[in-house]
């Protein structure tokens, strides 16, 4: 295992220097390969004596109490139109997208006129080369935006991209994303590896939402672990990452070992949440951020080890669907074997009633999976061929997409994206696939029922998932 620094000359000067903190200790220092001394420092921030703050030492912050941006901590990062992911807006470093005001660090997205045509401008910041660090605790009070094509974003990349090479090899670590058009629901993600590789958390709000008032995002990052918390709930916990370096699979905890920096931006447009129409509203465009505060523990213990990829075990039946016959009543909002969800203006519910699933549908939405049936944790082994089987029937002429996909791998599909036609009669279906993508124990099917045009009620049962390899 390598001997890591966990605070770079820069960090160690931004300490002592830009926050008149007395300094316990020099970058030039090393430690043990198994405990890492994060040399934390004294600062003119006091740590709040919390639960939740136990053990930690407060690294670096900004409250944004002044009236401009320090620029000793931030960059204003520059972009021109779509540098990544088809954004629409280009990142200036103008007073008007980026500006300190009232105590909060403020972001904004501008729409005018350019030539006839509609041109967007908007507000990035980052700490590269400033604040960057190497594990801890990152906690950002902010408020986002609403409206369609509305972007913001808490992350953090490293400090030094090509370590294990461009994206996604180098690692991503996503705080906070919020999609502008439903500001009810938070995504916190983490990427990696070669073939990309992701894992996602989400917290859905039961009322108000995340553009109404602050909301406190967090995550504690480990040599072993991350753990992301929105205003306190836990999100996602994830410790079973990889990643590759010239085809060759590096060392875990690799590429979450080496010294990351925080960034926040405030996107326009792109492939996930589509462009902005009619009812953005641009005059309320701001991401308004009221603090950044990173801590770090005294020491590390970096002698960690990949936790073992654990497979569900079949039912005596050999059916790795758990339910499939849908004899118990069970919750469909836990996550847990069956779950329902709606997306994009997806309006339904569904329910489990004599020995099938009823799904019923107000409004489509506009994407396939804005109702969706799924059930995760399905075991996807190299070389293995599977069997997917099923019963299904709709009340009117209609259709259905089915597919096993996998989250944690680039949404990749083991089975592809199959439309189904299906009437008034019970169908069985029945697909087989032979995967030669990485072991997963995290496929799930879905079937997915939105923006097909189709609202009429659907009936499944008897579904089956099985590992016909001989």
């Amino acid at each position: 295992m390598r001997k890591e620094k966990l605070l770079s000359a820069t960090v160690a000067s931004f300490l002592c220097v830009s926050m008149l903190a007395a300094c316990s200790g020099t970058a030039d220092e090393t430690v043990s390969d198994t405990t890492e001394d994060t040399q934390a420092s004294e600062t003119a921030f006091p740590v709040t004596e919390t639960p939740e703050l136990e053990g930690y030492n407060l690294l670096w912050s900004d409250e944004f109490d002044g009236d401009t941006l320090n620029e000793e901590i931030w960059n204003r990062e520059l972009r021109e139109p779509g540098w990544t992911n088809n954004e629409l807006q280009e990142y200036t470093d103008s007073e008007d997208n980026i500006y300190v005001e009232d105590g909060h660090l403020v972001l904004r997205a501008i729409a005018e006129d350019r030539d006839g045509s509609v041109y967007y401008t908007s507000g990035k910041v980052n700490s590269q080369d400033h604040a960057q660090f190497q594990y801890g605790r990152v906690e950002v009070r902010a408020r986002v935006p609403e409206g369609q094509g509305l972007w913001p974003a808490i992350w953090m990349m490293p400090q030094d991209e090509s370590y294990y090479g461009q994206w996604p090899k180098c690692g991503e670590i996503d705080i906070m994303e919020v999609l502008g058009d439903d500001t009810t629901t938070s995504y916190s993600t983490i990427h990696y590896g070669e073939p990309h590789a992701e894992q996602q958390g989400t917290i859905t709000l039961d009322e108000g939402s995340f553009s109404s008032d602050f909301h406190i995002y967090v995550v504690e990052w480990e040599p072993g672990e991350m753990r992301f918390y929105t205003d306190d709930v836990l999100v996602l916990t994830v410790n079973d990452w990889f990643t590759a370096a010239d085809g060759v699979e590096q060392e875990y905890p690799a590429p979450f070992n080496q010294p990351f920096f925080v960034q926040m931006n405030l996107a326009v447009g792109g492939d996930w949440p589509g462009n902005p129409d009619e009812t953005t509203d641009f005059d309320n465009a701001t991401f308004e951020i009221d603090y950044v505060r990173v801590y770090q523990r005294d020491e590390y213990d970096t002698n960690v080890q990949k936790p073992p990829m654990v497979f569900r075990e079949p039912l005596e039946d050999g059916n790795y669907i758990y339910n499939g016959d849908f004899s118990e009543a069970e919750p469909l909002d836990d996550q847990e074997d069956w779950f329902f969800l709606l997306f994009n203006d997806g309006v339904g519910e569904a329910v489990i009633e004599n020995n099938e699933i009823v799904i019923t549908s107000e409004n489509d939405g506009t994407e396939e999976y804005s109702v969706q049936l799924v059930q995760p944790d399905l075991a996807v082994m190299n070389g293995h061929t599977y069997r997917v089987t099923f019963d299904i029937m709709a009340e009117e002429e209609r259709d259905c997409v089915v597919c096993v996909s996998a989250p944690n791998a680039g949404w990749i599909r083991y089975l592809p994206d199959t439309t189904i036609d299906i009437g008034p009669e019970y169908q069985t279906f029945e697909f087989e696939f032979t995967s030669n993508e990485r072991d997963d124990n995290y496929g799930r099917l879905e079937f997915n029922m939105g923006n097909h045009g189709y609202t009429s009620t659907i009936h499944i049962t008897n579904v089956r998932y099985e590992d016909i390899t001989e």
